[in-house]
């Protein structure tokens, strides 16, 4: 009920609060924290007081002064002593802790009157910074204060001892005067400095102190002293003087570093800037706060912006930029302070103050380093040069930087400050010998430290010594000094002056002068001998150790030369690299890979010890290879022939190692390439033995040991032979018959082909003018193998109608056949080249047809007149095979070609391949390689109507 009628009346009760205990020895708490503070409660407020002794709580009702506030503040004070105590109730007007940097508070009157639970209002003692407000507690009182708000906040509230309260602002009082003192002093020795040296940078630096003596006056309370100040018009002055701070910190940055010198655009920026600010004072009559809260973001950004602009042209080497620096450090440490009291991340009673203390220190360092600039360069000097002022303008002209080591005070200087070109903080370089150690490279310090106490011990000689000293980004600069020592009168050495040269671009291009000599130019990889250096050592270790056991690898690129005659050298270059590329990713710590010849790359493996796993690696490696690389929107597909070898005790040397991966990687291309053959000894024989028959296949023509064997080409319609193939066959005197496969690969490589290949072309056109003569003009051909080097001969249609002509054969009667893969070689020369053979009216043959990757389209442009179906296709036990032997004789007949398949060996497959039209077949079932003698016979048997 009494709730309901409180509401009907417009009154809201307020709960009691709990009270502050103070005792007598209580001199300052502060009730910001138990401060209650209740808005909008109109006109009046009724509060539950704080219990009493007895544990009773009474309701007391307070009318407001001034009714146009509604803002009010209960607390609750206890006097646990058995005496009356007098206190101060202390509501600063501003406080700058907590004010804010956006609408900040500038300060005003906090508290309009305070009406106790027991007696009556509180009475305000005078004072022009702060609400006082004298209160008596009487022994064991409880008593309950509402505070009628005169502001919407209440920053702080103090509970003072009235004596305690005096000295302290008595002691504040002493701290301010002699801070505006000074102030008021260096503004005045600016001004007056101003008049005397009339250049731009002294205004500007006065008109700053002006404002930071008018802000410190404002801040202290002194300017009410002088002037008088109309209640509620703080607020505008404070505002207004924050302008004025930020708007000559502007223009004190503009004419210090003189930037209209630099560009106009700096000029129009600061004019902008000022008038803005100009704006922005005349806005502090309508609203300070705003006012104030741009002012404060405008001198943090002038403190930003002039840090950059200081590093800036600092770096450019500007003088007043360099000496701006220290001062310039001091505004952004009294920034960060600053910030941190509005913002209320610091809290303390001494922070204004001290920010208002700070401001001086700011202005006296810029007032000394304008006088600094001021005196700087008013001495003139005339006359000539001294001996010493001549050298002393050499050093400066070379650039180079002194170095002098006060040996009596153990303290080095650089001129110019050596810090500074290697980033690190000034002066870092310049203290005692011994503080260059820690930027020493390691390397570099025994034998720095070893030298000047050389130079010490001895009393004479010089330091000449380059060593590396560590920059602030982490790197090392390699410097080079040359000092000599001073010696003093009793003998000793006193000092150590010389010169330090930055020779970093110098020893970078050492270096890569050497990176150049053992490693490769193209991929960047180790060459052949930093490579062979490295497994030495590997080699000595695992002498020693059981863990390391090297494993060499030789990777040879299959037929890469075909790559650069098609495409060209840049291209191959460009496909090495990318190889090389993949390689390397597939090493691991401790391997290493290495480019030896032109596409011929060697890895020395020591991640992998297991059989198992260095065969996978080595798979990875062909896999890598395999792999599409796309080249002008094509894909090429490589393989390589890849030869290996574990380190064994008996292998001593890394050539020794090198060599049997080499010969297993030969053995890899004899077996027709794209494969891995780890290395076996036999392969040592083999190729001594490849010499030995390099050398016995020069002179087995003129032994007349090789012959030629001829096999049996059928038609299959009637059994009847339709001509041979001639096949070269070596007897050799000591080893016997040794098979083409064993001596062709020998010839190609020696370029003993073009020889024997003439010789079985003689001998076949030769044979077969023989046969004919004694059987008769019957149809009979002649088909000789071409290699790829006879191919690609000048000489190569001249040899042919030589041997036509001399053998008086009839020119259809003699056939040339050449695989897929010798003719997609060089298509472009292949068609060149049959078609001037085509012209001489021979036959021409495509062995080995299907089984490379050619594309089917170029069939059209060679003049071929037979294909030879290789017998993989007639192994296939698929049944597709049907289907591909169909396909690929009516696509011969389509293009006006016959057809011979090889490798018959059953008679179904002989009426299959009749049924679908071939025409020829030839294999060991119609008939092995026989000598010219022994074919003559088969030829007879075959015509004897002809023959008698």
């Amino acid at each position: 009920m009494l709730a309901w009628l409180l509401l009907a009346l417009g009154t809201v009760p307020v709960s009691a609060v709990e009270p502050i205990m103070i005792s007598r020895d209580d001199v300052a708490l502060d009730l910001s924290n138990a401060v209650e503070i209740y808005r909008g409660q109109g006109d009046n407020l009724q509060v539950s007081t704080a219990p009493d002794t007895n544990g009773i709580v009474r309701r007391i009702e307070v009318e407001a002064t001034d009714a146009r506030s509604g803002d009010w503040a209960v607390f609750a004070l206890a006097n646990t002593t058995d005496e009356q105590l007098d206190r101060l109730i202390v509501a600063p007007h501003f406080r700058l802790v907590g004010s804010g940097v956006i609408w900040p508070d500038l300060g005003s009157q906090r508290i309009a009157a305070i009406t106790p639970s027991e007696g009556f209002a509180l009475e305000r003692q005078p004072s022009t910074d702060a609400d006082e407000f004298l209160v008596t507690l009487d022994p064991g009182a409880i008593v309950t204060f509402v505070a009628e708000l005169a502001s919407p906040d209440l920053p702080q509230i103090y509970l003072w001892d009235p004596a305690a309260y005096k000295d302290t602002v008595n002691s504040y009082t002493l701290f301010r005067g002699i801070v505006i003192g000074i102030a008021g002093l260096l503004a005045l020795f600016l001004t007056v400095l101003f008049v005397v040296k009339g250049t731009s940078m002294f205004p500007a630096t006065a008109a700053l102190a002006w404002a930071i003596l008018a802000y410190i006056s404002i801040d202290f309370g002194f300017l009410s002293r002088i002037v008088e100040i109309s209640p509620g018009t703080e607020q505008l002055w404070r505002a207004g003087t924050e302008v004025a701070l930020a708007a000559t910190l502007v223009v004190f940055l503009f004419a210090y570093l003189n930037l209209s010198r630099w560009h106009n655009h700096f000029s129009y920026g600061v004019l902008a800037w000022i008038l803005g600010l100009l704006v922005i004072a005349g806005v502090a009559v309508i609203d300070p706060a705003i006012a104030a809260g741009i002012a404060r973001l405008s001198f943090a950004a002038t403190a930003v912006v002039g840090l950059g602009l200081i590093i800036y042209l600092g770096a450019q080497g500007y003088d007043r930029a360099i000496m701006l620096v220290p001062s310039w450090l001091m505004v952004l440490v009294w920034l960060l302070g600053a910030w941190m009291a509005v913002t209320g991340t610091l809290d303390n009673d001494i922070l204004q103050p001290a920010i208002g203390g700070g401001l001086i220190l700011i202005v006296l360092l810029l007032g000394f380093t304008v006088m600094q600039h001021a005196l700087s360069g008013s001495a003139i000097f005339q006359g000539l040069f001294s001996d010493m002022e001549r050298q002393a303008l050499a050093i400066t002209g070379s650039g180079d930087t002194v170095w002098d080591w006060d040996v009596l005070r153990d303290k080095v200087v650089t001129k110019p400050d050596l810090s500074r070109q290697l980033g690190l903080p000034a002066g870092t370089l310049n203290g005692a010998a011994r503080s260059w150690l820690p930027l020493l490279h390691a390397d570099d310090r025994d034998t720095f430290r070893t030298t000047l106490d050389m130079v010490l011990e001895h009393r004479r000689g010089r330091v000449a010594q380059n060593f590396r000293l560590r920059a602030a980004d982490g790197h090392y600069h390699w410097m080079s000094l040359r000092a000599r020592p001073v010696v003093g009168s009793d003998g000793e050495v006193i000092r150590c002056v010389g010169t330090m040269v930055d020779i970093t671009e110098q020893k970078k291009a050492e270096e890569r002068l050497l990176h150049d000599a053992v490693h490769d130019n193209l991929t960047g990889l180790p060459n052949r001998e930093l490579f062979l250096n490295r497994l030495d050592a590997t080699i000595a270790m695992a002498g020693n150790e059981k863990k390391i056991r090297p494993t060499v690898l030789v990777i040879d690129i299959d037929r890469f030369k075909h790559v650069n005659d098609e495409l060209g050298i840049s291209a191959g270059d460009t496909i090495l690299l990318t190889i090389a590329r993949r390689l390397h990713r597939l090493l691991k710590p401790g391997d290493a890979l290495s480019r030896m010849t032109g596409d011929q790359f060697v890895m020395m493996l020591l991640s992998e010890q297991e059989p198992g796993h260095i065969a996978a690696v080595a798979d990875a490696v062909r896999q890598a290879i395999r792999s599409p690389v796309t080249f002008a929107r094509r894909e090429i597909i490589l393989t390589a022939s890849i030869g290996l070898v574990s380190w064994t005790a008996a292998q001593t040397s890394a050539e020794e190692m090198l060599k049997d991966a080499e010969l297993a990687m030969y053995q890899a291309k004899r077996f027709g390439g794209d494969r891995i053959e780890p290395f076996r000894p036999a392969f040592r024989s083999i190729g001594t033995d490849r010499l030995q028959m390099e050398s016995d296949l020069r002179r087995a023509v003129e032994r007349k040991e090789l012959r030629v064997a001829y096999q049996p080409i059928v038609r299959l319609d009637d059994g009847s032979i339709a001509g041979f193939e001639a096949l070269l066959r070596w007897e050799h005197p000591r080893r016997g018959t040794i098979p083409p496969a064993d001596f062709i690969p020998i010839a190609e490589s020696s370029g003993l082909i073009v020889q024997l290949g003439l010789f079985a072309m003689q001998q076949a056109a030769e044979d077969l003018y023989s046969w004919q003569k004694q059987l008769g003009d019957i149809p009979l051909f002649m088909s000789v193998n071409l290699s790829s080097r006879q191919l690609i001969r000048r000489d190569l249609v001249g040899d042919v109608r030589s041997v036509v002509t001399r053998s008086n054969i009839k020119p259809r009667c003699f056939r040339l056949e050449l695989t897929e893969s010798i003719v997609m070689d060089n298509p472009e020369q292949s068609v060149h080249v049959l078609s001037k053979l085509k012209q001489l009216g021979i036959g021409l043959s495509l062995d080995d047809f299907g089984t490379g990757y050619s594309s089917l389209s170029y069939l059209t442009r060679f003049p071929f007149d037979t294909i030879k179906i290789d017998n993989s296709f007639l192994d296939d036990p698929t049944s597709k095979r049907n289907v591909l032997l169909r396909s690929m004789v009516a696509m011969a007949h389509d293009l006006g070609l016959s057809v011979v398949a090889e490798g018959l060996s059953d008679q179904g497959d002989i009426e299959q391949l009749r049924r679908i039209g071939c025409e020829y077949a030839q294999s060991f079932h119609f008939g092995a390689p026989a000598d010219a003698e022994a074919s003559l016979k088969l030829l007879m048997e075959q015509n004897p109507v002809v023959a008698n």
